[in-house]
């Protein structure tokens, strides 16, 4: 019998293995073969070919030669609907595997296996990026990624900007939110590359942070994503997909992140997280109305573009919780029903039209007939909230209400009698065959007031974002999103207290509303705002700041945050090369650039020396930037493994904060 014969024989006694039809899911054995399951590699050892064919004997012990067998399996003689072999081998692979025997669907990209070094410091700068390949260049990968020194701590509170003395760790605090008792409890906002930025926090944050907003960069050609020109699309793909895997690792099992985006790269992100964090994960695409389509000067192929879009994913979906939300709506006129006298036995109510009411209380014929629909509608309006249990519709009760509702149902199809049904879900009250529904069951606290609402949905048009310029007194010229956005976003997934991250922190917006609403926060930025950054809006918020959400959540002020800075080292240089007053100094700039900077890879020192008398017959201010450019920008923050290296300089005060942050006790 032939190899792939017995196999197929083996394998069918296990009625997993088997379809509907008698034939083998060989999509199955692939799944249970890459992941070393026992059941099939049990079925195999049970038949002495199979054994002899896929087992090697290793001092005594039987190892699975899983290779060997999935390529088995791969052949057309036995799966006779794949591909050939030689198919297979000019196939795409994604991790050593083809992709039929992953059975997912996958996104694939130039770089997708490299770190994309990001250096930028101004938003209008745009250079070539380096990749570095995962297995070629570890090596640097590690020396990129390594936890970073920090400097320039500190405290912000009412009092204004103090020296940075300690991080708080209340254990009191940690043992209430499940986190470990040294868990550090301030609210952080560090400047630096957030790429780094993020590996910096894994040692202390790791499995702690319960949820993640970012609004990263849309790449639409004219936003703050000034990269690679050639290779754009797959540039923005390997510096998101860099920074999604390290903030999965930040999260919490129960996490949460949400990622804005507009159309350029929404369809392809949702395939890239899926990737990183399961598809099995995905929560929602929410639909985000950001502007109207009154005004707009152009005409665009197709619809007006007026919404952008929050994707939500969890880490694990099963242990995520999402609190039931409610967003404020005006009056539904299918409420058009009263009872006169509720507070009586329910047996005795007495139903009315309520505009039979409002003509009589309010003798609306005294109008003119042509306002008397209006004024009707607005004090309906006014009566149904202001008299939420008097006030109510029929509604159609299911076939899931209980039997002692359906049986009310029917009885009460028969008379005019009302019937009351306690349910597990509360009273019911059932009249001619269908539910009473007050208008008291529209009604919720929202905002700091009880006004008509309904759950939140999947498309969110219920913000606004005219006129939020002001909002932190700080303004940003374009991409600034509402504090109610981000309220929402809160409420929807996370509580007081619990962690919440943005890297991409911009204006300041989440850190903002984090700390209105009494969460932690960490925000990270490496782009400078001037009179727009996040501190100055901190700042006014602890100052008791009353624009965006203050009113409806009460904010008085108060609180604090402490500022961190990844150290940089060859800043160092590029300072002294801008205060350079002559080229022989820029000379003395370069010797020392040349023992201790970290200089661009593609820098042949020789041959600078060998061009010295070019370079100084340029201007001075080409000598300056040629230096500044032989600098490499990606490299210019201190390792926590240099932190007590002379060549470095680190001050007093950076190894105590630095020490502090990574719990150090040397």
């Amino acid at each position: 019998m032939k190899l792939y014969e017995t196999l197929e024989q083996q394998l069918k006694k296990e009625p997993n293995f088997v379809t509907d039809n008698g034939e083998l899911k060989k999509w199955v054995v692939l799944n249970k073969a890459q992941n070393f399951d026992e059941e099939l590699i049990g079925l195999l050892l049970d038949n002495a070919d199979l054994k002899e064919k896929f087992f090697v004997n290793v001092k005594d012990t039987l190892v699975f030669k899983q290779n060997l067998f999935l390529q088995f399996l791969e052949q057309k003689n036995y799966l006779n609907d794949s591909y050939t072999q030689y198919k297979n081998k000019v196939g795409l692979t994604i991790d050593g595997k083809f992709l039929k025997q992953r059975n997912e669907v996958a996104l694939v990209w130039p770089f997708k296996d490299c770190i994309l070094e990001g250096g930028q410091s101004r938003e209008e700068q745009k250079r070539e990026e380096i990749f570095f390949n995962e297995i070629l260049a570890q090596d640097e990968i590690t020396q990129l990624l390594e936890p970073k020194v920090l400097t320039n701590a500190k405290l912000y509170d009412a009092n204004g900007e103090k020296a940075f003395e300690h991080f708080n760790r209340d254990a009191e605090l940690n043992k209430q939110r499940g986190l470990p008792e040294n868990t550090i409890t301030d609210n952080l906002i560090i400047k630096g590359n957030n790429l780094l930025a993020l590996h910096t926090l894994k040692k202390e944050f790791a499995g702690k942070i319960k949820l993640i907003y970012i609004d990263p960069p849309y790449n639409t050609g004219n936003d703050g994503f000034k990269y690679n020109d050639s290779f754009n699309h797959s540039t923005w793909l390997t510096f998101m997909k860099n920074r999604l895997e390290v903030a999965r690792q930040l999260l919490r099992e129960d996490g949460v992140i949400f990622v804005q985006c507009d159309d350029n790269e929404q369809a392809y992100l949702k395939v890239l997280m899926d990737d990183v964090f399961g598809k099995e994960n995905f929560i929602n695409n929410i639909t985000v109305k950001v502007k109207s389509s009154a005004g707009f000067k152009t005409i665009n192929l197709g619809v007006m573009e007026v919404s952008e879009y929050i994707t939500l994913y969890s880490k694990n979906k099963g242990k995520t919780t999402i609190n039931k939300q409610y967003i404020e709506t005006s009056y539904d006129k299918n409420y058009n029903l009263i009872v006169i006298n509720p507070n009586e036995n329910f047996k005795n109510w007495k139903i009315e039209k309520l505009n039979d009411i409002i003509e009589t209380e309010f003798n609306i014929k005294k109008y003119p007939k042509k306002l008397q629909k209006v004024i009707r509608e607005g004090l309906s309006s006014d009566y149904a909230i202001n008299n939420p249990d008097k006030v109510f519709r029929y509604t159609a009760i299911n076939d899931d209400a209980g039997n002692e509702t359906i049986i009310a149902k029917n009885h009460s199809l028969n008379n005019d009698e009302i019937y009351k049904v306690e349910t597990s879900k509360g009273e019911r009250f059932v009249h001619k065959g269908q539910q009473i529904t007050f208008f008291s069951t529209k009604m919720h606290y929202i905002d700091g007031k009880t006004v008509p609402g309904e759950q939140i949905s999947n498309i969110w048009t219920h913000l606004r974002w005219e006129g939020i310029a002001n909002e932190g007194g700080v303004k940003l010229k374009k991409g600034k999103k509402p504090e109610k956005l981000l309220k929402t976003i809160l409420e929807l997934t996370s509580n007081e207290n619990d962690i919440i991250l943005d890297y991409h922190l911009g204006s300041g917006t989440t850190a903002a509303v984090a700390h209105k609403m009494k969460r932690q926060y960490i925000g990270i930025e490496q782009l400078d705002y001037a009179e727009n950054d996040s501190v100055i809006r901190l700042q006014n918020v602890i100052n008791s700041d009353q624009s965006g959400i203050s009113k409806s959540v009460n904010w008085q002020g108060g609180g604090s945050f402490v500022y961190l800075e990844l150290k940089k080292f060859n800043e160092t240089f590029i300072e002294q090369i801008k205060e350079a007053n002559d080229t022989e100094t820029l000379l003395n700039i370069w010797e020392q650039m040349k023992a201790k900077s970290f200089l661009n890879y593609n820098v042949d020192i020789k041959k600078q020396d060998e061009h010295i008398e070019e370079f100084k017959a340029l201007t001075l201010a080409e000598q300056k930037q040629h230096l500044c450019e032989l600098l490499d920008k990606n490299q210019l923050y201190v390792n926590l493994s240099s932190l007590n290296d002379a060549d470095f300089a680190c001050t007093e005060d950076e190894k105590k904060v630095t020490k502090d942050f990574y719990q150090i006790k040397k």
